[in-house]
């Protein structure tokens, strides 16, 4: 996952960057999707402070343990097929959660919410599941452009959209999207990634 702060942008799921994936290696690459779902309604959690706490550890603050719930509850069987993902105002003490609307998630998230954090809902139209097995598609089918283009990052983004991230936009936009569909895929530019030895 990589994680939005106050201050950052976020691709929500594993972020697979392509070409650079070496044994005793890590890969960096840089790209900045900009894409942003407006809030829709915004509750403040009203649960006593450390009601959630059995579930967390014991220094977890109560947006962490709002955040950890958040994230159980998109993982459930019940709330799989309308959660997107989320991304964290360390600053606010807030958390943006995307997802298809559902006044029973909205109803159920807001209710847990521990005191002092504020949650903003924001609508989407697909899910993680779904966008996780677009990005895995995207992801298996790389070598399919060689020599039109370099693809170099795929993510899925907890707005509701799969980050590509490629050499050159122009040329692989068009290509990607009549491949697999424009509705939920976004095109940009992200650099080559690089090796970072981890031995050493």
């Amino acid at each position: 996952m990589r994680g939005r702060t106050a201050t950052g942008a976020t691709v929500t799921g594993a972020v697979v960057l392509l070409g650079a994936l070496l044994q005793g290696s890590s890969a960096v690459a840089q790209a900045e999707p900009a894409h942003s779902a407006p809030v829709t309604a915004t509750c403040v959690g009203m649960r006593p402070a450390g009601s959630l706490s059995d579930r967390g550890a014991e220094d977890f603050t109560p947006l962490d343990r709002t955040l950890a719930h958040v994230e159980r509850m998109g993982e459930s069987a019940r709330y799989a097929a309308v959660y997107t993902g989320l991304s964290v105002d360390e600053e606010d003490q807030a958390t943006d959660v995307y997802r298809m609307p559902s006044a029973s998630f909205d109803a159920d998230l807001c209710g847990a919410a521990e005191k002092g954090v504020t949650v903003r809902l924001h609508d989407t139209d697909a899910n993680r599941t779904d966008l996780e097995a677009l990005a895995d598609r995207i992801a298996a089918d790389m070598n399919r452009w060689n020599g039109a283009f370099d693809l170099r990052e795929v993510g899925v983004d907890e707005a509701g959209f799969v980050f590509v991230g490629v050499d050159d936009p122009t040329t692989a936009a068009p290509l990607l999207k009549k491949a697999f569909g424009a509705r939920h895929i976004e095109v940009g530019y992200a650099e080559q990634a690089s090796l970072l030895s981890t031995t050493g």
